[in-house]
């Protein structure tokens, strides 16, 4: 099939290695410990090289000039970015490089992925961060996969008695750049909304955009609304509980967060001023007492220590909290997972060694697409694309594009950001696209992609 190096032979190294080597891959893995890399080897089906992975000498020897992927899983942000600095310098197709810390997401300074030559960043807790997120700012969201990394987001809203869209097509609304109406649910009808679609009051329609955006939409649809404000809480001031609180900026969410660690409780303070930090241990009964956990609608327990997440979680359920929710950082509670979801009640578990695994799954797939999501009506596909670096498609506006009729692009994800987009925007190879489009359109779609 393909030419895969790893560097990093942790827990999430190593299950990718398992993954890919099931789809038979080549897959040669990298690890620098002396005993990890022994016991993998004989576990392991791929190839085992005890090296340091930031050597240009070892990742010349082991071929990455010809390999299609080289991914770096390391526990150290810094070994991963060169890593994989060094990969591309030598010729490696796609990189993909691990991340903890946000600052290397940042590029309103500096672009890290430019800089450092890699395709990909991928960031655990803000994986898992996105679905936790997905449950608590919007339960009624049609998709039940996050795509483009959590910055485009899918809804689903009635429209009102009222409303000031109804009555006019589509290409007559200023919806903005960043939303756009993907179908339309009338009745029993379900149709991809066109420039001409005109939107009828009790009309179920779905939206895809910047979640700020569909936000302000909101307005537009249901004059009468009220949203109520809801309250989190988030155990651990973990990476995780940081990006979470970033995808959460609306007013309406009253975000408490309860650490231990008093120089954390006030790093965490200063940097989001409009969080209540909480100086605690967040498995004391008494202080879940004093804060009224109970009455709290999300309590979500993120910390890097699993007992105390799940002590954590089984208080807040005692203590009557509506929704909790729960990261699982090892592997140990995998098999007894689903005997904690029925014992605490659970309403989500989240892993960020799964989460991270099931993304790089999603890039190095060979199949030219995906189905993110089913719809209510079987005949419409909501469906992620690659774009091959050879696709005739590559160079051209999406205007000037012949696409089936009743085919709606919903998102466009190139190597370093997502959105949502216009007419005027040019596809690249390598690219990713959200689409909508009818079942029977879809084999003449595959044929204008592959060429």
């Amino acid at each position: 099939m393909g030419k895969i190096i790893i560097v990093g032979g942790g827990e999430v190294g190593a299950f990718l290695c398992e993954c890919l080597s099931d789809e038979d891959f080549e897959v040669i893995l990298i690890e620098q410990d002396e005993d990890i890399a022994e016991l993998l080897d004989e576990r392991l089906e791929a190839k085992v090289i005890r090296a340091n992975g930031c050597s240009a000498k070892v990742l010349a020897d082991v071929g990455t000039n010809s390999a299609d992927f080289f991914i770096a899983l390391t526990s150290d942000d810094r070994t991963n970015l060169i890593s994989c600095s060094l990969a591309k310098a030598i010729g490696c197709k796609t990189t993909i490089c691990r991340i903890h810390d946000n600052t290397y997401s940042d590029s309103s300074y500096v672009n890290y992925q430019i800089h450092f030559g890699i395709d990909i960043l991928i960031n655990p807790e803000a994986l898992s961060a996105v679905e936790l997120a997905k449950i608590i700012r919007n339960p009624g969201r049609v998709a039940v996969e996050n795509f483009a990394r959590g910055q485009i987001e899918v809804q689903q809203m009635r429209v009102f008695k009222g409303a000031r869209i109804t009555g006019k097509p589509l290409k007559q609304l200023k919806l903005g750049e960043n939303v756009r109406i993907g179908f339309i649910q009338r009745n029993d009808q379900t149709f991809v909304a066109t420039a001409e679609s005109i939107i009828e009051e009790n009309d179920l329609i779905t939206l895809f955009g910047k979640p700020e955006a569909i936000q302000n939409l909101r307005s537009q649809l249901d004059p009468g609304q009220n949203l109520s404000p809801v309250s989190v809480v988030l155990f651990g001031g973990s990476e995780t509980a940081i990006s979470l609180v970033r995808l959460l900026t609306h007013p309406r969410f009253n975000i408490r967060i309860i650490e231990k660690n008093e120089r954390t409780c006030e790093r965490i303070a200063e940097t989001f001023p409009h969080v209540t930090v909480i100086h605690g241990d967040g498995t004391s009964l008494r202080l879940l007492e004093e804060e009224q956990i109970g009455k709290s609608d999300y309590y979500i327990a993120c910390t890097k220590d699993d007992q105390y997440n799940i002590m954590a979680c089984l208080l807040a359920r005692k203590l009557g909290t509506k929704h909790v929710q729960l990261v699982v950082n090892k592997t140990d509670y995998d098999d007894v997972l689903q005997t904690l979801i029925e014992t605490i009640g659970l309403e989500k578990t989240v892993s960020p060694r799964i989460a991270t695994v099931n993304e790089v799954l999603r890039y190095t797939s060979t199949e030219p697409f995906r189905e993110v999501a089913q719809l209510p009506d079987p005949s419409i596909q909501l469906l992620e694309f690659y774009l091959p670096y050879n696709t005739p498609l590559s160079g051209q506006k999406i205007r000037d594009i012949s696409f089936p009729q009743g085919t709606l692009i919903v998102a466009l994800m190139h190597k370093f950001k997502s959105k949502v987009p216009t007419a005027d925007d040019v596809l690249l190879g390598g690219d990713r696209m959200i689409v909508i489009t009818y079942k029977d359109k879809l084999n003449a779609l595959c044929g204008m992609i592959q060429g």
